[in-house]
């Protein structure tokens, strides 16, 4: 694990400065920082789920480097160019000639992202532990500056960055949701899962909307999605979707959820996102959901709404994607009722 990693690097190593802030980059909600001074620590965590159990633990986070730092600890991502983005930014931020860690997993590929390092930095020997690397170099602004993140033009009018989901374009599965949302809409809306924003938009551009809420937990997607909708009917939520507490407040709900966590499928995820579209709607309000045909979500659907339909898109059947409109919302309490056995009846003698 990248825990052990870090810990036997640093037990190794005598360059970490004994004054001043560490800065850490991406640590996931699990990272193992005994090896590291808690007083000292800043973390930089986009992702809510992660950033709130990082801060119940004492680590003080933040959503911006201020910087200058003494050392950093990047803790790759899978996708590269975020990982790349993130050593930049650790170059930026930690005084020239500081230490940078840089840990991964060799299934999320740490050995390529080092390879690329190694023409551009002067990088210490890695240190393999636990199916994956870590290795040290000194900070110099100039060396990384081409990896810093930029925009990408993923739509017209839309921007995205790296490592947001589906950061290149449109998602197919969004795009056919879209495709079969009628043209008019309830007065309030969300987007559970919003990403950078283009589900939203096509809702917004229905008749009858007043308001929608956008719900997403990754902060850099939702920044992307404040910059691409500037209607003042959109409002914003940086939230872990599956931890939203119960309220009727909506009218109708759209939305694609995601069911990665890593590289395996978590229908679970999925399954969790569908129990608070049921908790935010209002009885009779409307859920419209995209997801791969191959996750088994009609449990958590009737679990939760009484009518049920798939929608075909326009376009035809799809082979890979699900269109489902729900409606009908069955309460906890009747969720609760239906869960609980009956009672034997009692016999007269």
């Amino acid at each position: 694990m990248s825990q052990s990693r870090l810990s036997f690097a640093l037990s190794a190593s005598d360059t970490l400065p004994e004054q001043g802030q560490i800065a850490l980059f991406a640590p996931s909600a699990a990272q193992d920082l005994n090896a590291l001074p808690l007083d000292r620590l800043v973390a930089f965590q986009p992702f809510k789920p992660d950033h709130d159990a990082l801060a119940a633990r004492g680590v003080a986070m933040a959503q911006t480097p201020a910087g200058p730092y003494a050392a950093a600890v990047v803790f790759a991502p899978r996708a590269k160019a975020q990982a790349r983005a993130l050593l930049a930014q650790a170059c930026e931020c930690v005084e020239p000639g500081g230490p940078i860690y840089i840990d991964g997993a060799k299934s999320e590929g740490i050995d390529s992202l080092l390879k690329e390092l190694r023409g551009l930095v002067v990088l210490d020997a890695p240190i393999a532990k636990a199916h994956g690397k870590i290795a040290r170099f000194s900070a110099d602004p100039a060396a990384l500056a081409d990896w810093a993140a930029r925009d990408i033009a993923a739509a017209p009018g839309f921007v995205t960055r790296p490592g947001v989901f589906s950061a290149d374009g449109v998602d197919e599965g969004s795009a056919l949701l879209a495709a079969c949302l009628p043209e008019t809409l309830p007065a309030r809306v969300a987007d559970l899962g919003a990403g950078w924003g283009w589900l939203a938009a096509q809702a917004l551009a229905r008749q009858g909307v007043q308001e929608i809420a956008l719900y997403e937990a990754d902060a850099i997607a939702l920044e992307c999605a404040r910059r691409n909708i500037t209607d003042p009917r959109a409002q914003f939520y940086w939230e872990d979707v599956t931890r939203l507490p119960a309220g009727a407040r909506y009218d109708a709900i759209v939305m694609n959820p995601p069911f990665h966590k890593s590289r395996d499928a978590e229908p679970g995820l999925g399954e969790a996102f569908i129990a608070a579209a049921a908790r935010l709607l209002t009885p009779s309000g409307t859920l419209w959901m995209v997801a791969n045909r191959h996750l088994p979500y009609a449990d958590a659907l009737a679990k939760s709404f009484r009518e049920i339909q798939e929608i075909t898109p326009p376009s035809g059947p799809s082979t890979r994607f699900r269109i489902t409109r729900a409606q009908g919302v069955i309460s906890t309490r009747e969720q609760a009722r239906a869960a609980t056995p009956p009672r034997p009846s009692r016999t007269r003698r």
